[in-house]
């Protein structure tokens, strides 16, 4: 499969501010991989005394390998548990870099989606330098998940719960109850443009309110800044007018890409990667349709719509 992707030059990849780590909660961090864009994930670093977790990993293995040295000098112990959020490569290929003595615990979606995707995303980005990612079979969670499961980090009680389809088929949150810190992967992106094309649009908004009933503080996304549970709101308000926008474009006649071009963005003109609005507006016009949530959209040429709108430009994965 080959997609539209760019090399990054040196001097962009510089400008790429490096990795930060945020304490938000007493031995909970945030590890924030700015500026969020393509495969530039945060995961998270919930370091007990005595065990560390790690919320999902990295995509390359420099990144991963950072990961690791910014958990073991919070916690001090070698991680031993990855509490992986969906199966994007983004998230897991480090898995095995990052804690490789880990148990990794995901939903069981998970991990058939980890092992038919395979190494996939590097086709999409073939000029990113991966590294030594190993074989990534080692990064299959190893204990699965239908539902909800309680781990605990030392004392602390760690709630992992399936609220896909969503931004994919599998999407779990992690919630620190004691501390009302919400993990939420990429089902909420604050100052991220959502993509959904594998994902439900449906599906997001029932998640959100699922998730808003949890009465957050605070909401770590799968890519952006720490927010509060203001990033709730924000999400479910773009997908209310990304419904509205695939209502009039199919009363319109007008193909997803052709309502994409033609639809002021507004306030959303700020998010990261608005080119994503042609891939949601196809998952939008298909549940408009009436078509089943799972339907699937193939993601070549969605790929190449969403550069097209990207006023050519190449997808730029800067990890």
């Amino acid at each position: 499969m080959s997609l539209p992707s760019t090399t990054p030059s040196d001097s962009h990849v510089s400008q790429v501010p490096p990795p930060r780590v945020e304490e938000v909660a007493d031995r909970i961090f945030a590890y924030v991989q700015p500026d969020g864009g393509w495969c530039l994930n945060n995961a998270g670093i919930l370091a007990g005394p005595h065990s560390v977790a790690l919320v999902d990993t990295a995509a390359t293995e420099a990144r991963a390998r950072a990961l690791r040295a910014a958990a073991l000098e919070r916690g001090g112990a070698e991680p031993r548990t990855v509490l992986n959020t969906h199966h994007h490569g983004d998230h897991t290929f480090g898995n095995a870099v990052a804690a490789p003595h880990a148990t990794v615990i995901a939903h069981t979606h998970t991990r058939a989606e980890m092992a038919e995707k395979g190494e996939g995303l590097k086709h999409v980005w073939p000029d990113t330098p991966w590294g030594d990612l190993g074989d990534l079979g080692r990064s299959l969670p190893t204990v699965t998940f239908e539902d909800r499961l309680t781990v605990y980090v030392d004392e602390l009680a760690v709630e992992l719960m399936y609220v896909g389809p969503a931004h994919s088929s599998n999407d779990v949150v992690v919630w620190v109850p004691e501390h009302r810190v919400l993990f939420a992967g990429d089902v909420l992106m604050p100052g991220c443009t959502p993509f959904l094309l594998a994902g439900s649009i449906v599906g997001s908004l029932e998640a959100i309110a699922r998730l808003r009933a949890l009465r957050p503080r605070t909401v770590v996304g799968g890519h952006g800044p720490v927010a509060g549970p203001e990033a709730l709101d924000e999400a479910e308000a773009y997908l209310r007018w990304l419904q509205k926008v695939a209502t009039e474009g199919i009363d319109a006649g007008l193909t997803p890409f052709e309502a994409a071009r033609d639809t002021p963005l507004g306030a959303y003109a700020e998010l990261r990667d608005p080119e994503r609005l042609v891939a949601n507006l196809h998952r939008a016009y298909s549940e408009a349709l009436g078509n089943p949530l799972d339907t699937q959209i193939r993601s070549a040429p969605v790929m190449g719509e969403m550069a097209r709108l990207n006023g050519g430009r190449a997808l730029a994965c800067l990890a």
